[in-house]
């Protein structure tokens, strides 16, 4: 399960429901102490500075459909505040995970049209409207062509504008839109980093600031630099759902689990509280639920996990999202497929049944764990057949010119080839592939949330009764991932069959104090224990 799933998630962070009955939008109740104070003064009526700002705080937050309400009803209240479209346009392109359609690209260059009629006052206003026209504007260009082109304008107006912080802020966060596909040098998560610093120095309550250094660290290589924004996000910005949920992909890429687990319910329960009152964002709440049920599965909540699964069964149907169908589709595709699959409950893998009704690729989770469980239950017909519809997947994606997701399919195909490999006495060359992939991922700093590819092959070793180099590739991929449970409990396994008594029961105590309170009745952790005991 790599990023094809993952980014299925994100794609429904922030989607808007339709709007019930009551569309009071509730905006005058969010104050900076819920929302982050921001500054960004504008030349329209003095009665909408106040909402503009609000307008803001809720773009840095990532509330899209909220910020584009607040916009919209500073145009009515202001029929000549140029930067109310300005802040229209800007909430519908949700930076960091969308590729917008022809239409919202239409409206958005329609909303530029509109600001720029309206010759706003100052040079600065009129900047801030040229550049998120340098995204709209030209539909010949592809979608990272005009990511970088805006990007390229809020650096100028980084530059010419050294005073504005909202400019260095909505300039870090377009280094990080624009970021290149599988980039392993992380340039532009470091150069916004550094922006980005100096300003939350400044502005230790500013939400963008805090939100765009989380994302700008969520890399293993970088996430320890992300702590200090990740504890401070949630107190920001306390009413935002995405505010409460993002600090855990911090946590999560360190192995924080309870501060992980924390997160994430406050943030499915804000969910719930705005949606009960008509506002936007209902569907985050599955984007919480993934990174809570992966946090149980480390630390021995496995019955809490499944109450997740069944939580979401229970649901009635969700709205469809981007076109991507129901939201619930996605999540219990793949909550299934990690739970069987972590649990290394391989016949339960195997029998796991496509969704119905899914888009494409989302049943490619499905199809994976269907495969590895096969081979690892012997039965490795079925294992060829769920490989091959993985193609199939992957070919159709190609067709719809997802290729991305296409590229993330191919992974994990590779990964339960490579399975399918070892059942039949290919091995070494299964290593090879898991290697490679491992690799890959290592370097482009996977995202979490997924069974590593590197703890695979030290499964793997494992099972070829080769505990030493096991060992080895269990301790390097615990640096990348910390205190995974099947990591914890291989790596001591492993040093246990290699005769290295000191180190298992290292590895096994940490196992055991990572699931402290937990009442898991999982072999591995039976076992931790029961050898801890006669120490």
């Amino acid at each position: 399960m790599k990023r094809f799933a993952l980014l299925l998630a994100v794609m429904f962070l922030c989607c808007a429901l339709p709007l019930l009955a009551d569309e009071g939008h509730h905006h005058e109740d969010l104050t900076p102490d819920q929302l982050g104070t921001v500054h960004f003064p504008v030349s329209c009526a003095a009665s909408v500075q106040k909402p503009f700002e609000r307008g803001v705080a809720l773009l840095h937050s990532f509330w899209y459909e909220e910020a584009q309400k607040e916009f919209e009803q500073i145009a009515k209240d202001d029929s000549r505040c140029a930067m109310a479209h300005w802040g229209v346009a800007m909430s519908l392109w949700h930076q960091l995970w969308d590729t917008p359609k022809a239409d919202t690209l239409a409206q958005g260059a329609a909303e530029v049209k509109k600001a720029k009629g309206l010759h706003a006052k100052t040079d600065r206003e009129r900047d801030y409207i040229a550049a998120i026209g340098a995204f709209y504007e030209d539909s010949k260009k592809d979608h990272q062509e005009r990511a970088i082109a805006y990007s390229k304008a809020m650096e100028r107006m980084y530059q010419r504008y050294p005073a504005d912080r909202e400019a260095a802020a909505f300039y870090a966060l377009s280094l990080l839109a624009s970021e290149p596909d599988h980039d392993t040098t992380f340039a532009n998560r470091k150069q916004a980093a550094t922006v980005l610093e100096k300003l939350f120095a400044e502005e230790p309550n500013h939400p963008g600031v805090a939100h765009y250094l989380i994302h700008s660290y969520d890399k293993p290589q970088l996430a320890e630099l992300g702590l200090p924004a990740a504890r401070r996000y949630a107190q920001i910005a306390p009413a935002s759902p995405h505010a409460l949920h993002m600090p855990s992909h911090i946590f999560s890429r360190l192995g924080l689990w309870q501060e992980d687990i924390d997160s994430n319910l406050a943030s499915v329960a804000a969910t719930r509280k705005t949606a009960a009152m008509h506002m936007g964002g209902e569907s985050h709440q599955f984007h919480a639920m993934d990174f809570l049920d992966y946090a149980y599965l480390q630390i021995g909540r496995e019955a809490d996990a499944q109450k997740l699964v069944d939580e979401i069964r229970a649901m009635p149907p969700q709205p469809d999202m981007y076109g991507m169908g129901d939201p619930r589709i996605w999540a219990l595709a793949e909550f299934s497929a990690r739970n069987a699959i972590e649990l290394h409950h391989w016949q339960e893998a195997a029998a796991l049944s496509p969704m119905p009704d899914a888009q494409t690729g989302m049943n490619a989770v499905v199809y994976w764990a269907r495969a590895i469980g096969a081979s690892r239950s012997g039965n490795p017909a079925q294992a060829a057949k769920d490989t091959e519809e993985m193609e199939s997947i992957r070919k159709a994606l190609v067709s719809e010119k997802k290729k991305g997701f296409a590229y993330d399919v191919e992974q994990e195909r590779k990964e339960a080839q490579a399975w399918l490999d070892f059942t039949q006495g290919k091995g070494d060359s299964a290593v090879l592939t898991l290697r490679s992939i491992a690799e890959q991922e290592e370097a482009e700093g996977e995202e979490t949330g997924v069974f590593p590819a590197r703890e695979m092959l030290a499964d793997m070793l494992l099972e070829m009764k080769r505990p030493e180099q096991a060992l080895a590739e269990y301790e390097a991929d615990l640096k990348f991932n910390p205190n995974r449970f099947n990591g914890l409990y291989g790596a001591a396994h492993a040093a246990e069959m290699a005769g290295k008594t000191q180190e298992a029961n290292t590895y096994y105590a940490r196992l055991v104090k990572t699931c402290d309170g937990s009442n898991s009745d999982r072999p591995e952790l039976a076992h931790a224990r029961s050898l801890l005991a006669q120490k």
